[in-house]
């Protein structure tokens, strides 16, 4: 769910069942940078910082461009961050560059340490992400999330993750997907 007022407009993941919020996502807005994401628990702690790769011409010029998710050790009360490790890093696809229409190649996604070592990533998304209507599948063809659109809220989405796959890890990836595709809060230029 996306609260415009409230933490920057960023996502905001409820329990469905107890409504408690489990999850918040700082984007742009009042807290967050232009391609910088932060996923925070329920009691604001940050768990996963999540920047855009590259910048400027060289970055105008690439149609895939990298996402890098690193688990946060440390933050400074500033909001710096002193200590962090790399989790996954994911690809756009060149679907969502403005030269390529829907339904361009797949959106991959590779994880530190890899997963799966038979193949050159660990989990991609099938679907549609603008059509709130997508899966996380792993390398294995296994489905590990997925997000559906409900019918009366626009901004409100259904996800589904699989027992024992790491919650924090999805909901980073979604919230990804949801500034890749512009349905998060639009940055200023």
């Amino acid at each position: 769910m996306r609260p415009h007022a409230v933490y920057g407009g960023g996502l905001v993941v409820t329990d469905c069942s107890s409504h408690k919020v489990v999850f918040r996502v700082d984007g742009c807005g009042v807290l967050g940078k232009r391609d910088e994401l932060i996923l925070r628990d329920a009691d604001s702690v940050p768990l996963l910082l999540m920047r855009r790769k590259g910048a400027g011409f060289v970055e105008a010029l690439c149609f895939n461009k990298v996402w890098k998710g690193y688990r946060l050790d440390q933050l400074e009360p500033s909001g710096s961050v002193v200590k962090k490790q790399l989790v996954f890093s994911l690809k756009e696809s060149s679907s969502s560059s403005c030269f390529i229409s829907k339904g361009g190649g797949p959106i991959r996604i590779t994880t530190q340490p890899r997963i799966f070592s038979n193949k050159s990533w660990d989990f991609e998304i099938k679907g549609y992400f603008p059509d709130k209507c997508c899966s996380i599948l792993d390398c294995q063809g296994n489905v590990v999330g997925i997000t559906k659109e409900l019918e009366t809220f626009k901004d409100v989405y259904h996800v589904v993750v699989n027992p024992g796959m790491d919650q924090a890890f999805v909901f980073g990836v979604i919230a990804i997907l949801d500034y890749i595709y512009g349905e998060s809060t639009i940055c200023p230029s």
